[in-house]
């Protein structure tokens, strides 16, 4: 099964800045070219999963309720464009909880290859953070940058793990990854 991981805020959607959280409806905004993006590996026929850590849950800063509706409202739009999200897996706890969900731990990735049987080393993981290319490295996973979300080409030098692969927008790193199908 071809499969590829993505991280939802700064790759999907806009990145809603250091520490903060998308906690409504009204602040979750598709980024240009994010469901042109995922409708393109859809129709290529790659089997697509989104990983996100979403500790505002954990902190109470926001409902499960809402990220339920922002969760149910994003794949209805990702279905309009002619995508589809095949699961949604979030890590809702908090930083200190020591739980193996979280990102850079890999237990979502291995949790979604387990209970789908396929394997993570043909995968891709396409994320906005050094935590996210860190991730795909600890699931054994080809990891892909974008750039619209948090991190910038400019911090280069100071990541501590570099990508396999960088690319604008999802839209981009879609295109690449068809390529190699």
């Amino acid at each position: 099964m071809e499969t590829i991981f993505l991280d939802r805020d700064g790759v999907i959607n806009k990145y809603p800045g250091d520490k903060l959280y998308v906690t409504s409806l009204k602040k979750f905004s598709f980024l240009p070219g994010a469901k042109k993006g995922i409708a393109k590996l859809t129709k290529a026929g790659f089997k697509i999963f989104i990983v996100s850590n979403q500790a505002g849950v954990g902190r109470g800063i926001y409902a499960q309720k809402t990220l339920n509706l922002i969760t149910k409202k994003m794949l209805s739009e990702i279905e309009r464009a002619n995508g589809k999200i095949d699961k949604v897996f979030y890590c809702t706890h908090r930083k200190d909880a020591g739980c193996s969900c979280r990102k850079p731990k890999p237990g979502l990735l291995k949790e979604a290859a387990s209970k789908l049987n396929f394997s993570l080393k043909n995968a891709y993981f396409v994320g906005d953070t050094i935590r996210d290319v860190i991730t795909a490295r600890n699931a054994g996973c080809k990891s892909i940058m974008v750039l619209c979300g948090k991190e910038k080409l400019a911090n280069k030098n100071n990541w501590e793990a570099h990508p396999d692969f960088v690319f604008k927008n999802l839209e981009k790193a879609a295109d690449f990854i068809i390529k190699q199908k």
